[in-house]
């Protein structure tokens, strides 16, 4: 099945190279697992409303090496809880890339993507035919495609689906 278009609104843009997903949710706040906590918390430091003012299928925006540091899971947990569908980045960081694509979280690496969109613009990551489309400005911006384990692990919702659905089709082929 191929993967479905992102389309949401620019939730936020973290503009600063090298940016910490830590600081989502605040480092000291990195060992809670309960993801409704993370979530009210989310954000909070950069804008106060930013929980009640997201919606299901918006999209955050970063700038170049985003996701640097240790790639640690409750920041994204907590946004992709509030309704954040997928990050679009200049570039992204091995481990964090990594990680999130594991947990299904669709990454997008658009160089130029930072002068492309404002906060709020509507976006589109059209997958078939490789671009994002600022349907606010009615400009669009290729990406660099994904690998071909990339796109299945998306496709089935990350690393865990992917596998268990590879083991099934070998048993059944065997």
């Amino acid at each position: 099945m191929p993967l479905a278009n992102l389309r949401g609104r620019v939730a936020w843009i973290f503009d600063e190279e090298n940016f910490d997903v830590d600081q989502i949710v605040g480092v000291k706040n990195i060992k809670i697992t309960n993801v409704e906590e993370l979530a009210r918390i989310a954000m909070r430091h950069y804008d106060a409303a930013f929980g009640e003012a997201v919606r299901a299928g918006d999209i955050v925006v970063g700038a170049g090496n985003f996701g640097y540091g240790h790639p640690h899971y409750p920041p994204l947990r907590a946004i992709r809880h509030l309704g954040i569908s997928g990050i679009v980045a200049e570039s992204f960081a091995p481990g964090f890339w990594r990680g999130e694509i594991s947990m299904g979280t669709p990454l997008v690496p658009c160089p130029g993507i930072i002068g492309l969109v404002r906060r709020w613009d509507e976006i589109e990551v059209d997958w078939s035919v490789g671009l994002v489309r600022n349907h606010t400005t009615g400009n669009s911006l290729a990406f660099e495609p994904l690998a071909a384990a990339d796109i299945a692990m998306l496709e089935t919702g990350g690393l865990v689906p992917y596998l268990k659905r590879d083991l099934a089709a070998a048993r059944a082929g065997a």
